[in-house]
């Protein structure tokens, strides 16, 4: 039907001072005005028509909020579609209910949150799922590998064993892997022949020939470090020709409560959401996103921080600004999450162990992400159909675009948030020992970097800088 809706259109000249265009060419109207390809439109049109079939003899105009998720989210669930499909029908069916029909309802959708569903979802290696795949699998996917023997490999395959037992974090081990694969590749020689002066030499050329900054060397000499006293069980001794840099401190980006707030302004939906929450709470994005249900406690308003830098869990104010817009949210997520359950099981990553250790908590609500894709997930190993937090790229790149939008003259990122919200309190009065542990800072010396844009003493009571 669609290829010959858009062939009669395409082939019949109207008479303008009688030509009254019909919804489908309106709608072909509008894909062109919006810059949708001509060859991609009679697909718009096919997914325009399985949006009617959905709703036989339903006006467009009277369909709700709620019928319009429901069909999104059956649409999501099908594990099989590709990404760039799944966005396409998104897009096709905002474009008719809300740009074409004008239905005010559709006006309230978080067409954002479902045109997400279109991306990629979490994959092997992210940081949150890192863990569940073996060394070795991790290991073979990296393109480093195919310059190592069989020696190197295992060799990378044990420092990687080794900082998994000692409880290192994913991006810890990440990044040690990486430099361990740079390191045996640059030196071309068996680890059992390694010496300090290889490290040295490996070092030095990072530094001269690649000029990486400070951050990078020191991340660099770490990691072989724990590489030459774990795993090749020798001394590690920098030559005399090698010196690391000292640290450098910069000074954070802070954005003013006025920045903050034309910044939240141009955000919508679950962006504005989990971008006030970041500034109200203080965490780092990827514990925002990894934030479950039962981590959220309306009654004492507090947020529970699970398993942050350095595996330390700590509370931060629940911004009561955001309260209500958090309460609406989750009320939302139950009935997706109910409506998961009735089509089948849908399971959620457990950290650790608690996967084994409780086998009915991965379908429990109290587990399940505040923040949950929209789309389902199918693990490849155990089969599971899952749902990962959203990815936090998403929620990057909308405040990237919202600072372009406001025209903020500063470098805005989703880690401006955490600093504006150290700063704030620190205007405000508040100790710099409290706002350490609010922050997760082991050394309150890392915390003392924002005395640098104080600019109010006092000590009132701690309430969240997003209520001030």
């Amino acid at each position: 039907m669609g290829k010959n809706i858009i062939r009669k259109n395409s082939s019949t000249t109207p008479n303008p001072e009688t030509y009254r265009p019909s919804n489908w060419q309106r709608y072909l109207d509008l894909l062109s005005r919006q810059g949708v390809p001509e060859h991609y439109r009679r697909w718009y049109v096919r997914h325009v028509e399985e949006l009617l079939a959905a709703f036989p003899g339903k006006s467009l105009r009277k369909l709700n909020r709620e019928d319009i998720c429901n069909y999104l989210q059956n649409l999501t669930r099908q594990t099989q579609m590709p990404g760039w499909q799944i966005r396409q029908k998104v897009d096709a069916i905002r474009l008719l209910l809300v740009d074409l029909v004008r239905n005010t309802q559709a006006m309230e959708v978080d067409w954002n949150y479902w045109g997400e569903a279109g991306l990629e979802t979490l994959p092997a290696n992210h940081p949150t799922l890192a863990k569940e795949s073996p060394p070795e699998a991790l290991i073979q996917k990296n393109s480093r590998t195919k310059s190592l023997d069989s020696d190197g490999e295992a060799a990378v395959t044990k420092t990687v064993r080794l900082l998994r037992s000692q409880h290192y974090s994913i991006r810890t081990e990440n990044a040690y892997r990486d430099w361990v694969m740079r390191f045996l590749a640059f030196a071309g020689k068996p680890p059992a022949e390694l010496d300090s002066g290889d490290a040295g030499t490996f070092l030095s050329h990072l530094t001269v020939e690649r000029r990486i900054s400070q951050s990078t060397q020191r991340q660099a000499l770490n990691a072989l470090s724990f590489f030459y006293k774990h795993v090749l069980a020798r001394e590690f001794a920098l030559t005399e020709g090698f010196r690391p840099a000292k640290r450098t401190r910069r000074i954070p980006v802070v954005l003013s409560r006025e920045e903050i707030k034309r910044l939240l302004d141009a955000l919508e939906g679950i962006h504005r959401l989990m971008a006030g929450l970041m500034y109200g709470t203080g965490t780092r994005l990827l514990e925002l996103v990894r934030l479950r249900v039962q981590d959220v406690d309306f009654e004492r308003s507090l947020i529970v921080v699970r398993d942050g830098k350095g595996r330390k869990d700590r509370v931060v104010p629940l911004p009561m600004s955001f309260k209500e817009d958090l309460q609406a949210h989750l009320a939302e997520r139950r009935r997706q999450f109910e409506a998961d359950r009735l089509a089948g099981p849908v399971h959620v990553h457990l950290p650790d162990a608690l996967a084994r250790k409780y086998p009915q908590a991965s379908t429990d609500w109290r587990w399940q992400y505040v923040f949950a894709s929209a789309r389902l997930a199918r693990d490849p190993r155990s089969g599971q159909v899952r749902r990962h937090h959203i990815h936090e790229n998403t929620l990057q790149k909308a405040i990237h675009k919202a600072a372009q939008k406001t025209d903020i003259p500063k470098r805005v990122n989703s880690h401006a948030l955490r600093h504006s919200f150290a700063t704030h309190l620190l205007e405000a009065g508040y100790d710099i020992r409290t706002v350490q542990e609010l922050l997760g800072h082991a050394d309150v010396s890392t915390t003392m970097i924002y005395t640098h844009v104080l600019n109010k003493p006092g000590l009132p009571p701690v309430i969240s800088p997003a209520d001030f």
